[in-house]
């Protein structure tokens, strides 16, 4: 049986529709900022907003789901025994100087800037959960996880393969933030699924952090034309100024995942671009312009 929890502050239920008539799949409204009283076995944390654009918004909230909704979620493990996994991020690393990042890397973070609730939060919720594994002996698994894409992206969340994939598809120019040259690297979803049941059902000292991604490197750039050539796309692309701390360079080292777990991603960005334009591709012939595909990468 699976339990998901949603407050639709950036999910939708269109997104989980075709799992609502499943006999062992149960949808819950709810913030997790309250505490929640059910009873489970395993509980993956996945909540919070995760694109500049969403997590600014509201910064105070975006805190407040990293750190009360672990405690929250925390606490749930606690009283029922359960199996906890923490969905952190490649932004504990902030705009890092050492490349690319192992778990060993303390990072780079502006603890005052405007990614500070994002970065901040996470690496609050990281302590909680070791905390709580050491004081109270609960069983935690902690990943990392870089830059993820695939298909059921919101094509407003303000990330960049979104972006330039349904700019590209409505023939708008491609925006990039600063020259281009700025680096990530790209994890299709199913890979990053894999590892997280792979991390989950590994023994439990294996508590983590690990990260997860795709060490393949792009330079936003190289993304953008990639786009325009997969589209068959006229767009131009343009270029705006660079968000303050945006990170210059962003590859995991995933050396653990691979030695501990087996884990390594499988999918090309080309072979995961194909499909994630295609649902782009139909998303846009449905709702057209109200797809619009705007905002920070």
């Amino acid at each position: 049986m699976v339990l998901c929890v949603d407050n639709y502050f950036t999910g939708s239920r269109m997104n989980i529709e075709h799992l609502l008539r499943h006999d062992r799949f149960e949808l819950i409204r709810h913030d997790v900022t309250f505490p929640l009283f059910v009873e489970v076995d395993e509980i993956y944390n996945l909540a919070c907003p995760a694109s500049p654009i969403h997590y600014q918004y509201d910064p105070v909230q975006t805190t407040k789901t990293s750190v009360h909704g672990a405690i929250n979620m925390l606490g749930l493990a606690k009283r029922t025994k359960a199996k906890i996994f923490q969905a952190s991020t490649s932004e504990v690393y902030g705009n890092p100087t050492l490349h690319p990042q192992p778990e060993s890397y303390w990072g780079n973070v502006n603890p005052i800037g405007q990614r500070s609730c994002y970065d901040e939060g996470k690496r609050c919720a990281e302590t909680l959960f070791f905390d709580y594994h050491r004081q109270h002996g609960l069983r935690i698994k902690v990943a990392r996880i870089f830059n993820t894409y695939g298909p059921r992206m919101h094509p407003n969340d303000g990330r960049v393969v979104s972006n330039f994939i349904v700019q590209a598809l409505r023939g708008a120019p491609l925006t990039i933030y600063g020259d281009g040259s700025q680096t990530r690297s790209f994890c299709y979803v199913d890979d990053l699924i894999d590892g997280f049941i792979q991390l989950m059902d590994s023994p439990d000292s294996m508590t983590g952090p690990v990260n997860l991604g795709n060490p393949a490197e792009y330079t936003i750039r190289e993304l953008a034309e990639l786009v325009v050539r997969m589209t068959g796309s006229r767009s131009e692309i343009i270029h705006k100024p660079l968000p303050m701390d945006d990170p210059e360079r962003r590859r995991p080292d995933i050396t653990l995942a691979a030695t501990q777990l087996g884990w390594k991603p499988r999918v090309s960005l080309a072979q995961g671009l194909e499909k994630t334009v295609a649902y782009f591709d139909w998303l846009v012939q449905k709702h057209g312009d109200t797809c619009t595909g705007t905002g920070l990468g």
